[in-house]
C-alpha cells in the first residue's frame, strides 16, 4: 500500500477509536469531566492571579458578572485526539511519536488555557463577541494551529526521501 494511503487509513482507525472511547460514559465521568475541570481550576487560577476575582466551581468559572461552563468541546480534546491520531498514524520511531503527544497535548492545553480566559473576559466585558469568538475564531485557531503543529513535527521526524529513479 501507498504510504500515503496507509497514513490515512491508520489516521481515520484511529480518530474513530479514540472518538469513540471519548464518547463512552465511564470514560466521560472518569477522564474527560475531571479534565475538563483541570482546565477549569487552570484558568480561574490565571483569572485570579492577573487580579480578576473568579470562583471555580466544577467546570465553571463565575462572577457576579459572568460565567463560562468548560464542557466537552470546550476543553481542547477534540484537537489533542486530532494531533494524537495524526501522529500516531505517522511512520516514525516510537521515541518520536512520544515526544510529538507530550509536546502537542502541552501546546494545544496551552492554547487552550489563553482561550478559555480569553472568552471569560470577553463574554464579561463584550457579551456580543463571545458567542462568535467562542464558536468560530477560537475554535479555527486550536484546529489550524494544531495541524501546523503536526506538519511542524512530522516534517522534523519524516524518513528521508530517497531520490526518484530517473
Amino acid at each position: 500500500m501507498r504510504p500515503r494511503a496507509t497514513f490515512l487509513l491508520k489516521f481515520a482507525l484511529l480518530i474513530v477509536v479514540l472518538y469513540l472511547a471519548v464518547a463512552l460514559r465511564p470514560v466521560d465521568r472518569h477522564v474527560v469531566t475531571p479534565f475538563s475541570e483541570a482546565i477549569t481550576a487552570a484558568s480561574a487560577w490565571v483569572l485570579n492571579g492577573v487580579g480578576e476575582p473568579v470562583v471555580r466551581e466544577g467546570t465553571m468559572i463565575r462572577s457576579p458578572r459572568f460565567a463560562v461552563d468548560v464542557k466537552n468541546g470546550c476543553n481542547g480534546l477534540e484537537a489533542v485526539l486530532l494531533l494524537v491520531a495524526a501522529v500516531l498514524a505517522f511512520p516514525a520511531s516510537w521515541k518520536a511519536k512520544l515526544i510529538g503527544v507530550v509536546g502537542g497535548t502541552l501546546a494545544i492545553e496551552a492554547l487552550n488555557l489563553v482561550r478559555v480566559t480569553s472568552l471569560y473576559v470577553l463574554g464579561r466585558d463584550y457579551p456580543h463577541l463571545f458567542e462568535t469568538f467562542h464558536v468560530t475564531v477560537w475554535q479555527a485557531v486550536i484546529f489550524v494551529l494544531t495541524i501546523a503543529m503536526f506538519l511542524v513535527w512530522s516534517a522534523r521526524v519524516a524518513p528521508p526521501q530517497s531520490p526518484a529513479s530517473a
